[in-house]
């Protein structure tokens, strides 16, 4: 293999697993806030054992999140050197920020919210849980910022010319508030609220299954059920919005998305089905002229498909770009579903009897994960062959010194820690999790819960 698609398939890896975490201690500091507020509201000691329980759930998630992202930087400067060169100055004062504006405030309040119990005063455990939770949502901000960046340009010049070149930033605000910044932080933040709290939902569903902390767990499912809900069905018109501004600012992408073909024709959107890059026809379940409605709100009114393209300006993986948007659309729909079928039954007081429905939401903290993933896989590969959109093929990005065999030999190292590191965090998560929240792990169970099991 090449060393372009082998740099490509080690970032690919190393990134997309440092992206379980991140998404869900953004989520789940949303959820220990109404958690911890609950607490200082009521009183209820039960509020404050499912705040500790969390937040040693919380703690073990940053820690790896933290560790896994450090090798991406290097990345950056070993297999994209010239890269680096290129948005060195972006990127520079995107991380900054996010060095000073987030990660400082969370990780400064970080010993606070878990050493603190017993050592400062309720409020300013509370104060020490916000600001973690508004720490983790800036870096998102100033890492989707610098992405977004790379979709949609703007605020910058170039200085120089061929190898030599470089983005400068002209105008800083310009260059965080460029055209596709906004929608795809709304994008990203509701992903990781349902990440985070189908994590919560999926926890206190087994115990609810398993009849163990009953009524601790129907209060922590209510709480992230509300945040689940809330975000699922507002991830539907987020994803709208960002499906729009693909069409406007990257055509190509969206061609891609539903394996739209012809130059200027009207689009159908697509439920399900493949396409077939040989006859350049994609075949399934489809509704005429739907996209072209989403798009322009007229079912007559045509899109440009991907032969409105130069070959070499388009993505080649079209199928894959195909797959990974529509498995995304559907894990979207699902977790609409299921968390407003709960909703109903909560609010006609038959949720927790439904023995059926405590499984699937059991299993249902894989859904989040894999929707954020088919849709990081989508907006990255359906952008090729761009690195820096328009400005800077991924070709070109590499930096030159480096050989397969290196990549390779750093591509099963990196494979082979971070098997390590999730066989480890699965085993903590597992372990505190069966432990339990009130710290008595296999407590006996009380009379009144012996019915679910």
């Amino acid at each position: 293999m090449s060393v372009e698609l082998l740099s490509r398939l080690q970032f690919a890896f190393t990134i997309a697993f440092h992206y379980l975490y991140p998404p869900l201690s953004i989520g789940l500091g949303v959820v220990l806030v109404m958690l911890e507020g609950q607490y200082l509201r009521t009183g209820d000691k039960v509020w404050e054992q499912l705040t500790r329980f969390w937040i040693k759930i919380f703690a073990l998630i940053f820690g790896i999140g933290v560790a896994t992202g450090i090798v991406m930087e290097f990345e950056f400067g070993t297999n994209w050197a010239t890269y680096s060169r290129y948005v060195g100055d972006i990127f520079g004062s995107a991380l900054a920020a996010e060095g000073i504006f987030a990660f400082a405030l969370e990780s400064g309040f970080l010993g606070i919210l878990i050493f603190g119990w017993n050592r400062v005063g309720p409020r300013v455990h509370f104060l020490s849980t916000v600001m973690v939770a508004l720490g983790s949502m800036f870096s998102a901000i100033w890492i989707v910022v610098a992405n977004s960046w790379m979709q949609t340009p703007a605020g910058y010049h170039i200085e120089g010319e061929g190898f030599r070149a470089r983005a400068v930033v002209t105008n800083f605000w310009e260059m965080v508030f460029n055209p596709s910044s906004a929608d795809r932080l709304t994008h990203v933040l509701l992903g990781s609220l349902l990440a985070g709290s189908f994590l919560v939902l999926s926890v206190h569903a087994w115990y609810i299954w398993k009849g163990r902390f009953v009524e601790a767990s129907k209060k922590a499912f209510s709480t992230a059920l509300i945040v689940a809900t809330l975000a699922s069905v507002a991830q539907l018109f987020s994803g709208h919005r960002s499906a729009k501004y693909v069409a406007h600012y990257q055509p190509a992408k969206l061609a891609a998305f539903e394996g739209h073909y012809d130059s200027l024709a009207v689009a159908n959107l697509f439920l399900l089905g493949k396409t077939d890059p040989k006859t350049q026809k994609t075949t399934g379940v489809s509704i005429p002229g739907m996209l072209s409605f989403l798009v322009h709100e007229d079912f007559s009114k045509p899109l440009p498909g991907l032969n409105a393209f130069p070959p070499e300006n388009r993505p080649k993986q079209v199928n894959f770009v195909f797959q990974t948007y529509h498995l995304m659309v559907a894990l979207g729909m699902a977790m609409i579903a299921l968390t407003l079928l709960a909703s109903f039954l909560f609010w006609r007081k038959k949720l927790f009897q439904q023995r059926w429905l405590m499984r699937i939401f059991t299993l249902s903290v894989l859904l989040p994960q894999a929707a954020n993933q088919m849709g990081w896989y989508s907006a990255e590969v359906g952008r090729q062959p761009w690195v820096v959109y328009g400005l800077l093929r991924t070709s070109d990005a590499l930096s030159k010194a480096v050989n397969a065999e290196q990549v390779v030999f750093s591509l099963v190292l990196f494979t082979l820690v971070y098997a390590l590191l999730f066989v480890l965090f699965i085993y903590l998560l597992n372990k505190k999790i069966k432990h339990g929240p009130d710290g008595e792990g296999e407590a006996e169970v009380p009379e009144y819960s012996k019915r679910f099991r």
